[in-house]
């Protein structure tokens, strides 16, 4: 089987399968610091104690993909949420998934965020690594650390190869 996919715009509505947008769009907030800053609070609550797991902050460095890229495998964190946020006003791409054991192909869906946007990715949900558009990216990324804790150990990532050849275009 082959797939062409082809990237839709991201909104609220057409990525709550998957996860949540992160933008300040439609977020509720309030003025604070003598009304210096404007706090937008609660965009996505992070899934990250089991097992005696925390949150933790990243920042990832990306590459720069080629197009039309093959999406090659997809991943799951089984066990936490995982949220990416540019640093930049720059768009990336997100290719996800629904299924449990294995990728349902027919949910497979790629979306292209507007530069101001992130992505929440719920538990359990399938998808290709990071999609920069340009090399040197920097994004923000939220997800699960064991505290250097052997008992707070569990199974992280579930990596999969797929059978399929589905190549993702650059045209949105």
């Amino acid at each position: 089987m082959s797939i062409d996919l082809k990237p839709e715009l991201l909104n609220r509505n057409n990525f709550k399968e998957y996860g949540e947008v992160i933008s300040t769009e439609y977020s509720e907030s309030k003025i604070i610091n003598n009304g210096f800053a404007k706090k937008h609070y609660e965009l996505c609550i992070m899934d990250a104690n089991e097992n005696g797991g925390k949150s933790t902050l990243h920042i990832y460095e990306a590459k720069k993909r080629e197009f039309p890229l093959q999406i090659t495998m997809l991943e799951k964190h089984p066990y936490f949420s995982q949220t990416f946020m540019p640093r930049s006003t720059k768009p990336f791409l997100a290719v996800v998934c629904l299924g449990d054991d294995t990728p349902d192909l027919s949910t497979l869906k790629a979306f292209v965020t507007n530069g101001n946007q992130g992505v929440f990715y719920r538990r359990g949900v399938w998808h290709f690594p990071l999609i920069s558009l340009e090399d040197d990216e920097q994004f923000i990324v939220i997800d699960r650390s064991d505290c250097g804790i052997k008992e707070n150990t569990i199974e992280e990532c579930i990596e999969l190869e797929l059978k399929e050849k589905i190549y993702l275009k650059k045209e949105y």
